[in-house]
């Protein structure tokens, strides 16, 4: 089942004494998250909307100004909080996909189907995204390189070809 709201960003600090939120951008660029507009919060089984005031990127963080946010203490009170988009307010390029679709995924040998194990999580820090994979050996990572990953499915799997030693055993 594909969520309807995906987590885009976090609030890790406040700028200034008006209210203004810095956010930490988990889109492909923060650009994506300053043109929003509207965040959402999660309150229990729902989410909230919040509109987005103004937006501006600063070096790689996001600076808004949230309506309802009208000073440091207000501003300060969501430090920490992970903010939300609606799928459709995302954009995304063809071929492309949500890292949270393909989480939970089953991972098969490309060339003989066989399950290798299931996606757990997706390492988007360095130069190239590395694939978590758990099996039943414990977890192997996957450079997101076309000489590893030949495949994705969002409906039914990521296809890989390893290579020697890449799975616990030396299986490939």
């Amino acid at each position: 089942m594909k969520l309807e709201y995906l987590p885009c960003g976090k609030i890790i600090n406040t700028h200034g004494f008006r209210g203004t939120v810095k956010l930490e951008s988990w889109c492909d660029s923060p650009e994506i998250l300053a043109d929003l507009e509207t965040l959402w919060f999660p309150k229990g089984e729902t989410y909230c909307p919040v509109r987005v005031l103004r937006a501006s990127v600063f070096k790689q963080f996001v600076l808004m100004d949230l309506d309802g946010v009208e000073d440091e203490d207000a501003a300060n009170r969501l430090r920490g909080a992970t903010v939300y988009a609606k799928r459709e307010d995302l954009p995304v390029q063809e071929g492309s996909f949500f890292i949270q679709d393909l989480l939970g995924l089953p991972v098969k040998h490309a060339d003989s189907g066989e399950v290798l194990g299931t996606l757990s999580d997706i390492n988007t820090s360095g130069v190239r995204d590395l694939y978590i994979v758990k099996n039943a050996h414990g977890e192997f990572m996957v450079p997101a390189v076309p000489e590893f990953i030949v495949r994705i499915d969002p409906e039914d799997a990521v296809y890989l070809r390893p290579i020697p030693g890449l799975i616990e055993g030396g299986e490939s």
